[in-house]
């Protein structure tokens, strides 16, 4: 089979839709089938998918084409798993399914999960609930919200349709931001939506030669720029995360053109928010990663294990790292925005911005005013 030219859309890569028997009822899982119009199979409750061959992560390649649509039975709604060691930003985590149809070298996801399908939660009537009791638990918190920890936010939203469901529940909410996190280009379940404000488009960049070569099946750095300028001409917040980043041969050069060409592209008067965090990893995925992209060289630097048990870059070029990248976003980013390390300790943030998080009231406070002023 010849690949398609463009993965502006990365849901084109599932070719077969498994359905739990319990949810074949379920008026939105007939929506998805419909809209979808895949061949399917319906399995026992708890079932594994069939038709995969192989063992996991091997097999992954022929398991992203598989899509498995079934019940979340435990919570959609948590806090993000980070780590005491590093600052963390109080993100909520809002899990709607798991694996992504992309294929990154670096992803996480490898190392984590131990099925190579994707998997989608239809229950989404569990997804408001939630949302609903945690809010009213708590009626003075603000939550900053994100479905991007164990799956892309939209890389399957042409199929479930599911991002306008949120954006509009979102648009009532006074206390709490959703940030729709993506590689992909999939934007056109947003237009004409009353957002009121209070959902973020954000999208995960590099620097072109990264994004050309360890970010299989994604949109293209031209493409997620076209999608995110036309996010705010619907009015859309945006948020743009560096991370990981990576040290590789011409890095100052590639990321001083992501850089340029975002500001040429995004209005920054629209951009609430920017992360940056260099690549850290499981020791396991090294393992994974290196078998499954044996052209990829990312793995193969000097690393010291953090504090969180997570291989990282020595300090010193860390901090290299992020000041170049930073004193280039400081060029172009208006007072407003916010430039904040993900997962990272006090001593870099002073020895990079000059300031550590407590300083201006911690990060999340940070993060908050942006959407409150």
């Amino acid at each position: 089979m010849t690949e398609p030219h463009s993965w502006k859309d990365p849901s084109i890569y599932v070719h077969e839709i498994h359905v739990e028997e319990s949810c074949m009822d379920l008026a939105y899982t007939r929506e998805i089938l419909g809209r979808a119009k895949l061949p399917y199979t319906v399995i026992a409750d708890r079932d594994d998918p069939q038709g995969i061959s192989g063992v996991y992560p091997d097999n992954l390649v022929q398991g992203k084409r598989h899509l498995l649509l079934c019940l979340n039975r435990g919570h959609f709604f948590k806090p993000c798993p980070g780590t005491k060691e590093y600052r963390c930003c109080d993100y909520q985590v809002l899990n709607i399914g798991m694996g992504c149809p992309m294929d990154c070298v670096y992803c996480i996801l490898q190392a984590y999960l131990n099925k190579p399908w994707l998997t989608f939660f239809v229950n989404t009537e569990n997804v408001f609930q939630e949302m609903e009791t945690a809010f009213a638990a708590e009626p003075d918190r603000f939550f900053r919200i994100g479905t991007g920890e164990f799956t892309d936010s939209m890389a399957l939203d042409r199929l479930t349709c599911l991002s306008p469901q949120l954006v509009e529940f979102m648009a009532k909410q006074k206390q709490a931001v959703l940030e729709l996190k993506t590689k992909s280009a999939v934007i056109s379940n947003l237009e004409n939506l009353q957002h009121n404000g209070r959902t973020i488009l954000a999208w995960s960049l590099n620097s072109p030669v990264v994004m050309q070569r360890e970010e299989i099946r994604t949109a293209t750095f031209d493409e997620r720029l076209s999608a995110a300028a036309q996010c705010a001409e619907w009015g859309y917040k945006l948020a743009f995360h560096f991370d990981p980043i990576i040290d590789h041969p011409g890095w100052e050069e590639g990321y001083e053109e992501t850089i340029t060409k975002l500001f040429q592209k995004v209005p920054a008067e629209n951009i609430v928010w920017i992360s940056l965090g260099a690549l850290r990893y499981l020791p396991s995925l090294k393992t994974i990663g290196t078998r499954r992209f044996p052209g990829s060289r990312i793995f193969y630097q000097e690393f010291i294990e953090g504090l969180d048990n997570k291989k990282r870059y020595f300090r010193p070029r860390r901090v290299a790292l992020y000041k170049h990248i930073y004193g280039l976003l400081k060029k172009y980013t208006v007072p407003s925005t916010c430039i904040y390390f993900c997962m990272e300790s006090d001593e870099i943030w002073q020895e990079v911005m000059g300031y550590v998080p407590e300083e201006k009231g911690g990060i999340p406070l940070m993060l908050d005013r942006t959407v409150n002023n």
